[in-house]
Order: structure tokens, then C-alpha cells, then sequence
């Protein structure tokens, strides 16, 4: 065999990226032996805890009886603000999220105090105990009252684009309305827990559900009063984080490691579902007031919206939500004149936080509601109209906030699902089906999706790695990203296994942890891949590059011309196994491991102005959606899905299908079934799975087809993938678009029906009610 030609074909045959491949912990989930935090063998003299929670929204602290809870049984301590060592604070920004209320709650659900008992259940049973008086304040729950208030937790922002306003008004067709969009429980199958070990020398091992371990770590440095050296935070993985564990496992993890520092001793905190929902922040739920002037054609000419989040009591992450929001009005479409506004709504609830998106969703549903107007006003086809307003190639194609989108693809992708999808065969037979059908109508709506990847905050675009190559040539890898379900480890191991041509079974990933990797971001923003991926590459390379050399000293022949593949070094014509080469090299001293970085080049941004390059590249998508609606009863079904996902070169086209399925499924429950409401006292009561509604697997469509889009980055993403964790979730979209397209049909498709999210059944009937009154006075 040659050097040659055999290696090309070996590498092609074992290549271990852009292959399907199973998640790395598959088996482990399934025989239920994966090890989540609490399933963390508990050391001698564990605790537990618990917290006490305020049932007011806003009030002063007149008084703190806790002697009921220090007497209950299996009580060992309680803890309030005065005994935090060091700073009472956990907001991951700006440092308005006290760990524990001191003097004033601003929630219902805000930790007040920490009980520590025995177990779990004495714990939280305790937490009931207390008798606290309250001199109650006016609390603001609603973002449209925190908007008229001017109550905000950030400056509110503006982005503007040409001349909005004189477009506007000179416009030949102009379309102006309200719409509210509900926010959304990220409902994790693993809750918010934490597990804090104390260690010698004021060292603390926090094992921690979390999405941002370097996070976690400053947060509990500075609860202690310490620091971050002294602390070790190691998360092995999540039970799903979706943008819940980003920010808002820090309370967890700072009460947990507050609690074991004081008492010396192990304290576990695993907040039950009920008090998870209550203390932790969702995604931000948006309110509307948009104006949009269009031409005869249903060419937007200028486009104005005022948009406002319920943000919650604290900063949290809502200004780079909103940020986002702001990034993704324009979705896939030009628009020349602008004016976007957006403000972060302060409100006496949880203080809302990332959820995958992470305000792209809110930004871009606005645009796609006022298209779906616009060509229902024109007696249009609204992916004519869609179509119509695309971005451009080589004109028409930057955007607002000033970036030039050099990489479309929604022209080829959207055309190709058209056809596939048999999208005007449908739509006619739709048209034909309701005709003949009073109760039952049916809707259709294809969408489209283009959603910046990266982080808006430019220093956050950058990860770490380790790679060791262990003597029998076993590999380890270990980087700062976390695994939540998403497949991340099983992605870094191939692109670590190919770069040094072994098979993926000699790599292993191990946890997550602060003193392996450093200063890491948070696994989020879908840069996940994107980032450990390529830091992971460059360690491995580098450890090639040594045993290249090392085997062209050895062997003969030219380092540049070593190959390595199927398990064996291809060298001077000769072929030899990784494993025995590797041993060579450790006997002549040579370094087989490395750490690797990574930093996203080309990437700007002026948060003053809002423009800059905040995306590395554009991940691209579109969905058609059909549903069947009962016209008398508000419910419907949604029976058949089309997707279609541009992932660039997938470096694992299984995982990613399944990420687009899940997302599309996840996405379709926030804009239908999944309905947050807070009572008039501030209290959220949709905070169990028997009030909230996530959807099921009879929610599913039965004919759901998604495939991935034939494309290739044309940036130098690892391997030339896409990211493919938060875009897919605008897919469903279409699954909203066709419920409001099946209520339109009722009054012939001449009225816009004022359709909320999420579309509950009684969201429909009150849509079918509007549209049937319209109708009649038409």
C-alpha cells in the first residue's frame, strides 16, 4: 500500500466528522446509568437545603420570625443575608440580583432565607415555617405598565436605519397594530441543582447543574468572600439547560456553597419543580406597537416598532436579549428605513433570562406577523410576499444594524422546500377543503429563518481546550463548553478523533471544570461546537504536528507529508499504528498533550450605535406547517411539518436533525400551548406540569419531515458547519402562521385576524369570534 492513494481513501472510509454518529452518553441515558448531579455519590455528613421564599411581589421585611423553622425537625441551621461572607449578589451583569431578599422582596418566590436539615424533605417542609410580616409596596406585573411607568432595568434602545419616519408617510400602503407574545418555562427534566463540597484551605468543590461553570465559579468567589482559585466548579452534565442554567443557576450554586462554607460540612440544594418555576426567570414575553409602510407589491419601504419585555425584577441577561431582538426584526428580510425600539420592562416578577433564541424569536415573530398582514391586506399569497422582501445577493443586502450578509442562502433553501413540500399543490387543496367544511379549516404557512450566530458581546467569542494523548493512545479531551443533552462532547471527540485520524472510540470527554479549562463562556448563543470545537482542534494539531515530526525523524521522509488515519500513521511509505507510535514518542520525550484556543475573528460591535459585525456567519432554514383548526372548540392539530435546516457541513448529521426536530417542537410549544400567568397578587400559577402545558408526543405531527440543506460555510467554522442549537426554533413559526391562516379562512381571508401568543384554544375562539364579526360588517 502507498502513501499516496491509501490514505485519501482510508481518511474518506474513517473520517469521523460529517458522519452520523451516536451520542457519546446514548447508552447511558438509556440504561439510566448517566450521572447527573444528584446522582453524585453523596459524602459522609451531607446536607440539605432548602429556601424560603417570599409570597409578596414588592413589600419591605417588617419583621423575620425563623424560631419555627430552626425547631422544626431534622433542622440543623438557618441562614439569612447577614451571613453571607461576602458580596449578596448573583446578577451575572449589572449587580441587582441580591442572593437572599434584605429588607425587601421584589418577587413572589424570591429566596429569603436558607434552611439546612438532614434531608430534603425536613429542608423544604422547614422552609414553610417561617412567619414573616410584610408592608406591602405597588407592584408593576405587566410589561405594558412597566413601559408607561418608564420602569426599566436597563436604558431602553434604539436602532435606526434611513429615514423611518418620512417612508412612512410616504408610503402608499401602511399597516399599524398590537401584538402581545407570551414568554416561556425553559422546563428542564433535571431542575436547578447544586452540590457544594467544602475542602481544605477555604477550597469549595461546587458540582453544579450549570450552562457557565466560569460563572459560577466568580459568583460563589465572591459569596465567600474568596477567590476564584479557591473554588472549583465541575458540571459533568445537564438534564437540559436551554437557557435556564445560563445565569440563574448562580442562586443555586452561591446557596448551597454559603451554606457548606458556614457549617463545614456538604450541603446538596435541589429545588423541587414547584419552587424551581416560582424563583427562576423564562423567556421574556414581548409587547408590540408596530407600524410598517409597504408599495402595491408588498415591498416594505420602512418599517417602525416599539417593543417592550417583561424583564423581570433584575437585569439578568435582558439587555443582550434585548440586543438580540433588535438583531433579528429584520429576520430574512431588507429592510431600507427602520426605526427599532426596545426596552427591558422592570416588573415585580422572576427576573426573566436566556432561553434558547435568546430574544431572536421575540424579534423576528413581530416582522413575520406584519408580512403575514401585508399580504393578506393585498389578497396575496404570503410567501409571495415573504419571497418578494428577501435580502439580496449582491444589493439589498445589509443589514440594520450595518453587517453585509455575504452568505444567503434563503432563495435556493426556501425554493427547494417549496417544491419538496409541494407547498401550491397544498395550498390549493386547502382551499378546496375548507370551501366545502363549516367547523374544521385548514391553514398552511411556509416561514423562513435567518439568526446571526454568536455572541453579541464580542470578548465571549472565544473557548479552551485540553487534548492528552496517554501512552496506549487512548485520548482524553477536555474543553469549556457543557454538555445539556445537545450533543456538544460527541462533536468535539470526532473533530478531536479526525484530527488525529483515530476512531472515536479511543476519545473520551470528561467533565466540565474550572481548573482544567479557565475563564470559559457560557455554552451558549449556539457557539458551542463552533468554539470548543476549534479550540479542540488546534490542541489536537498540535500534537499531530509533534508526532508528525517525530515520525518523519523515525521513519523518513517529510513531517508535511505524514498522514494519519484509520488508526495508523501513513509515513515514507510505511504504515504504523497510533498506538505504537505514540509509545515511541513518549520514550523520546515527546509532549503528547496540549492545550488549544480559539478566538472568532472579524467580529465588532458598538452597543451605543448598535452597529457593528456581531455575527460570525448566518445560519439559514425554513418550515411549512399545516394544521386543522375547530372553528367551534378553538382546538387543532398540526398534521404535517416539512423542515428544512442549513447546518453548513454538519459534522453530525444525526444529532443535528434531532436538535432541529426538538427545536421545532419546543418552539411550536411556546407560540401554542405553553401559557405563563401570574395571578393578580404577583403569584405565578402556572408553576407545575399539571398547570403548564409543554407540549406531548400527541402533539407531534405524524408526517414530519426534516432534512438538512446542502450548503457549506463560508466561513472558517470548524469543519464548515453551522451551528444548530437556538435558529431551528424559529421553524415553527409556521405552525403559528398556519393556525392564523385557518382562522382567516372563516371570513374568506379578507380580515387579519388579532391572533396572540401563545395560541391557546381560547386565543383561537377569540380570534374566530373577531374575524366572524368583521366579516358579518364587511
Amino acid at each position: 500500500m502507498n502513501d499516496a492513494g491509501a490514505p485519501a481513501i482510508k481518511q474518506a472510509a474513517w473520517a469521523a466528522v460529517g458522519r452520523a454518529r451516536p451520542h457519546e452518553s446514548a447508552t447511558l441515558h438509556v440504561l439510566g446509568q448517566a450521572t447527573y448531579t444528584d446522582d453524585i455519590a453523596e459524602v459522609a455528613g451531607t446536607l440539605h437545603a432548602a429556601l424560603g421564599l417570599s409570597a409578596k411581589p414588592h413589600a419591605h421585611i417588617v419583621s423575620l420570625d425563623l424560631a419555627p423553622v430552626r425547631a422544626a425537625r431534622g433542622v440543623v441551621s438557618v441562614l439569612t443575608v447577614k451571613d453571607i461572607p461576602g458580596t449578596n449578589d448573583c446578577g451575572p451583569i449589572i449587580h441587582d440580583d441580591p442572593i437572599l431578599a434584605d429588607g425587601k422582596v421584589e418577587y413572589v418566590g424570591q429566596p429569603v432565607f436558607i434552611v439546612v436539615a438532614d434531608s430534603h424533605d425536613n429542608a423544604r417542609r422547614a422552609a414553610r415555617l417561617a412567619k414573616i410580616e410584610y408592608e406591602e409596596l405597588p407592584a408593576i406585573l405587566t410589561p405594558q405598565e412597566a413601559h408607561a411607568a418608564k420602569s426599566y432595568v436597563v436604558p431602553p434602545m434604539r436602532l435606526a436605519r434611513g429615514d423611518a419616519e418620512t417612508a412612512f408617510a410616504n408610503a402608499p400602503r401602511k399597516v399599524a397594530g398590537k401584538l402581545y407574545v407570551g414568554g416561556q418555562e425553559q422546563f428542564y427534566l433535571e431542575g436547578q441543582i447544586a452540590y457544594a463540597i467544602p475542602g481544605e484551605d477555604n477550597g469549595m468543590l461546587v458540582q453544579c447543574s450549570t450552562q457557565h461553570p466560569s460563572e459560577m465559579q466568580h459568583v460563589v468567589a465572591h459569596a465567600l468572600g474568596l477567590h476564584s482559585h479557591h473554588v472549583v466548579v465541575e458540571c459533568r452534565r445537564m438534564g437540559g439547560g436551554f437557557g435556564g442554567k445560563e445565569s440563574q443557576s448562580a442562586l443555586w450554586a452561591s446557596a448551597a456553597a454559603i451554606a457548606a462554607h458556614k457549617l463545614k460540612r456538604p450541603v446538596k440544594l435541589r429545588a423541587d419543580r414547584d419552587d424551581d418555576m416560582l424563583v427562576t426567570g423564562k423567556r421574556h414575553c414581548f409587547y408590540y406597537e408596530y407600524e410598517v409602510g409597504y408599495d402595491d407589491a408588498g415591498r416594505i419601504l420602512a418599517a417602525k416598532v416599539d417593543m417592550v419585555s417583561r424583564a423581570g425584577f433584575s437585569a439578568d441577561l435582558s439587555g443582550p436579549v434585548a440586543t438580540r431582538a433588535v438583531c433579528h426584526y429584520d429576520n430574512a428580510y431588507y429592510l431600507s428605513d427602520v426605526d427599532i425600539r426596545a426596552a427591558c420592562g422592570k416588573t415585580n416578577t422572576q427576573s426573566n433570562t436566556a432561553f434558547r433564541g435568546f430574544g431572536g424569536p421575540q424579534g423576528a415573530i413581530a416582522m413575520e406577523y406584519v408580512l403575514d398582514e401585508i399580504a393578506r391586506n393585498l389578497g396575496m399569497d404570503a410567501l409571495d410576499v415573504r419571497k418578494l422582501n428577501f435580502y439580496g445577493k449582491t444589493e439589498r443586502n445589509v443589514t440594520p444594524y450595518g453587517q453585509a450578509v455575504v452568505d444567503n442562502v434563503i432563495h435556493e433553501l426556501v425554493a427547494e422546500l417549496e417544491t419538496s413540500s409541494e407547498y401550491r399543490a397544498r395550498r390549493a387543496a386547502i382551499a378546496a377543503f375548507n370551501a366545502g367544511s363549516p367547523v374544521l379549516k385548514k391553514g398552511l404557512a411556509l416561514t423562513p429563518v435567518k439568526f446571526g450566530i454568536a455572541f453579541n458581546v464580542t470578548h465571549l467569542n472565544q473557548a479552551g481546550a485540553l487534548v492528552h494523548v496517554y501512552v496506549d493512545g487512548s485520548i482524553m479531551v477536555n474543553h469549556g463548553g457543557t454538555e445539556m443533552g445537545q450533543g456538544i462532547n460527541t462533536k468535539v471527540m470526532q473533530v478531536v478523533a479526525h484530527e488525529l485520524g483515530v476512531d472515536m472510540d479511543h476519545v473520551r470527554a470528561t467533565a466540565t471544570n474550572t481548573s482544567k479549562v479557565a475563564n470559559t463562556s457560557a455554552t451558549a448563543a449556539s457557539t458551542g461546537a463552533d468554539l470548543n470545537g476549534k479550540a479542540a482542534q488546534d490542541a489536537a494539531r498540535q500534537i499531530r504536528e509533534r508526532l508528525a515530526a517525530f515520525a518523519a525523524l523515525q521513519y523518513g521522509g517529510e513531517a508535511g507529508d505524514v498522514r494519519f488515519a484509520a488508526d495508523t500513521i501513513f509515513v515514507n511509505g510505511m504504515e504504523v499504528p497510533f498506538p505504537a507510535l505514540v509509545q515511541k514518542a513518549y520514550l523520546a520525550r515527546v509532549q503528547l498533550w496540549s492545550d488549544g484556543f480559539y478566538a472568532t475573528p472579524g467580529l465588532s460591535w458598538d452597543a451605543k450605535t448598535m452597529n457593528g459585525r456581531p455575527f460570525s456567519y448566518f445560519a439559514y432554514g425554513a418550515a411549512v406547517s399545516e394544521v386543522v383548526v375547530d372553528t367551534l372548540t378553538g382546538e387543532w392539530k398540526l398534521l404535517r411539518a416539512d423542515a428544512l435546516y442549513d447546518a453548513g457541513q454538519s459534522l453530525n448529521p444525526a444529532i443535528d436533525i434531532g436538535q432541529v426536530e426538538g427545536a421545532f417542537i419546543q418552539g411550536m410549544g411556546w407560540l401554542t400551548t405553553e401559557e405563563l400567568w401570574w395571578n393578580p397578587g404577583g403569584k405565578l400559577m402556572t408553576h407545575a406540569p399539571s398547570t403548564y402545558k409543554i407540549p406531548g408526543v400527541s402533539d407531534c405531527p405524524q408526517d414530519f419531515r426534516v432534512r438538512l440543506f446542502e450548503n457549506r460555510n463560508v466561513e472558517d467554522s470548524i469543519h464548515r458547519s453551522k451551528a444548530v442549537g437556538e435558529p431551528p426554533l424559529l421553524l415553527p413559526f409556521s405552525v403559528f402562521f398556519a393556525i392564523r391562516d385557518a382562522i382567516s379562512s372563516v371570513g374568506g381571508h379578507r380580515v387579519n385576524p388579532p391572533l396572540n401568543a401563545p395560541a391557546t384554544s381560547e386565543e383561537i375562539l377569540d380570534a374566530i369570534a373577531f374575524v366572524e364579526a368583521a366579516a358579518a360588517q364587511a
